[in-house]
């Protein structure tokens, strides 16, 4: 296969890139050979690959020797950008030579596995989200992020632009760190683990499903829950049965009264410090997508910790403000509150991270993790050195990526911002990273106590949040003394009224603006009466 692949380089070289000569990159260079096949959905068809890479800080010329090779079979991947995206993203399985079976290797560094993905980061401007995302989660988070590498890409002579080589999500020591669960493992300790889950679309995936009996979203839908791995024709009836009820039990700890009760709640099912990354990960960057698609989680067997981890992270393109629909280009607002904002959507975000919201100790640790990574790792400086080091080290190769894909300047579906240059681009990407963040600071505080008190279904108030008068409303069964208190976030006493003898019926009050002394901020509201008292939080801006 090297001569094939030496004879194929030199019919290539050099290629005409929209204009440009590419001859050699200060990139990899990963070139495909499909042998005359045409690359599809599926199956995977077979092809040669070869990657030429003599090491950092080294050109890398089409005509070099390539610094590894292989047989592959190949196949297009994603679900809109395969569609609707001129520049593919591919699924690549490394083979041995004779085309049938996977072997692992290393690529480019990374450890060695079978299975990689070819990340187009097409509607993506900067390139960089992607990544952005991975490194922040990894150093952020103890659980595992995809590795990756840039390069620049050949398809059967044809110069294709950046791509992105990622590890693709599998069960592995140096990926989700899981048993790889045999089909003849069907009881005992064997059949508790691993698997690896998800929720997303359905459509094209070959995953066996079912229905969450949990409803979820404004439209009280019932999710679908995917089997990722093991794969449909490796998975046993009694894995599948084991791994729903397993699931559904979690469903139903977290559905019920005791919910948040340490050993009969959800504790007893789940890795509680895993929702908890994953949810900071997702508001930091504000991911449309977040908890509702590509929402991956898996479990290990009972021997070895056997419960429900959230993740591993996965598909970061449409996040920080890059998405115009759905409020997702805001640096505002909650990406756990989508479907509240479009209740419409037919993927709604499970029920799961409402509920686990409404135990205050949970939202506690999300808050306190949260303002301890703003001292570390969590800055726009840091986050920014991350955009501006990379936007450095692709210079050269972006320019022969966006005369192949002219797409600066251009609006690309959904994009949230169009830029007229790529630095606007990035530009926009930093100060979205420092805006949110400052969001987040002020919104951080009653995070969660907003949630645990949505379920009151009487009180309301509003508008919240104001700028001026607020009106509540409380039905009252029987006559009572009536007490309004706002406090602080530490608190404090701001401001009470008391209303004795207050008849049966709707009262009805409107606290005026001059009673949010404190100026903007966030309020808590109680107000008591001989049956109890009840909070709400207000924000003031």
């Amino acid at each position: 296969m090297q001569t094939r692949l030496l004879v194929f380089l030199l019919l290539v070289s050099p290629l005409l890139a929209f204009g440009q000569v590419f001859t050699s990159s200060d990139l990899p260079i990963v070139v495909i050979d499909t042998r005359g096949g045409v690359i599809q959905d599926d199956p995977k068809i077979l092809a040669d690959l070869s990657i030429i890479d003599n090491g950092a800080g080294k050109r890398n010329k089409l005509t070099d020797k390539a610094s590894f090779t292989s047989v592959m079979g190949i196949e297009y991947r994603g679900a809109t950008s395969q569609q609707f995206f001129p520049k593919k993203p591919y699924g690549i399985e490394l083979r041995d030579s004779s085309g049938v079976n996977s072997v692992a290797k290393s690529v480019l560094g990374m450890p060695a596995e079978s299975d990689w993905v070819l990340n187009a980061t097409y509607n993506d401007k900067t390139l960089i989200r992607e990544t952005l995302t991975y490194d922040f989660y990894r150093k952020m988070s103890k659980y595992y992020a995809s590795r990756f590498r840039y390069c620049e890409l050949v398809v059967n002579g044809e110069y294709r632009g950046i791509y992105i080589v990622m590890e693709r999500l599998k069960r592995d020591k140096n990926r989700v760190p899981i048993t790889s669960i045999k089909k003849t493992d069907i009881t005992g300790d064997a059949v508790t683990g691993g698997y690896i889950l998800k929720i997303d679309k359905t459509v094209g995936s070959t995953s066996r499903t079912w229905k969450s009996p949990y409803p979820s979203g404004t439209r009280n839908i019932n999710l679908d829950i995917q089997i990722d791995r093991p794969k449909p024709e490796d998975l046993a009836e009694e894995q599948f049965q084991y791994i729903k009820k397993y699931v559904t039990d979690f469903e139903a700890s977290l559905a019920g009264p005791d919910f948040a009760d340490p050993t009969k709640g959800f504790r007893a099912f789940v890795d509680e410090q895993s929702f908890i990354d994953y949810l900071i990960l997702t508001e930091v960057c504000k991911n449309v997508d977040g908890y509702r698609l590509s929402a991956y989680f898996y479990k290990e067997r009972d021997s070895k910790g056997g419960k429900i981890t959230m993740g591993p992270i996965w598909d970061y393109n449409l996040t920080y403000g890059n998405a115009d629909y759905c409020e997702g280009n805001s640096y505002a607002g909650w990406a756990f509150n989508f479907s509240r904002v479009c209740p419409k959507d037919d993927f709604a975000i499970p029920f799961w991270w409402d509920r686990l919201l409404q135990d205050l100790d949970f939202a506690r640790k999300v808050k306190e993790k949260y303002k301890a990574l703003r001292k570390t790792v969590l800055t726009p400086e840091r986050l920014g050195s991350f955009v501006d080091s990379t936007a450095t080290v692709l210079t050269e190769a972006r320019q022969r990526n966006f005369a192949k894909w002219p797409v600066i300047g251009t609006y690309v579906w959904p994009n949230g911002f169009v830029g007229r240059t790529y630095e606007a681009e990035t530009d926009f990407l930093k100060r979205w990273i420092d805006q949110r963040l400052t969001w987040m600071d002020i919104n951080i505080e009653p995070f969660g106590i907003l949630t645990a008190l949505r379920e009151e279904p009487n009180f309301t108030l509003g508008p919240n949040p104001s700028v001026g008068d607020v009106t509540l409303k409380l039905p009252l069964p029987a006559p009572t003394d009536v007490t309004v208190s706002l406090t602080d976030m530490q608190g404090r006493p701001v401001q009470s009224h008391h209303w004795p003898a207050q008849p049966e019926g709707l009262f009805e009050r409107t606290l005026p603006a001059t009673d949010f002394s404190t100026g903007p901020g966030v309020y808590i509201l109680t107000i008591k009466t001989q049956s109890g008292h009840t909070s709400k939080v207000i924000v003031r801006e």
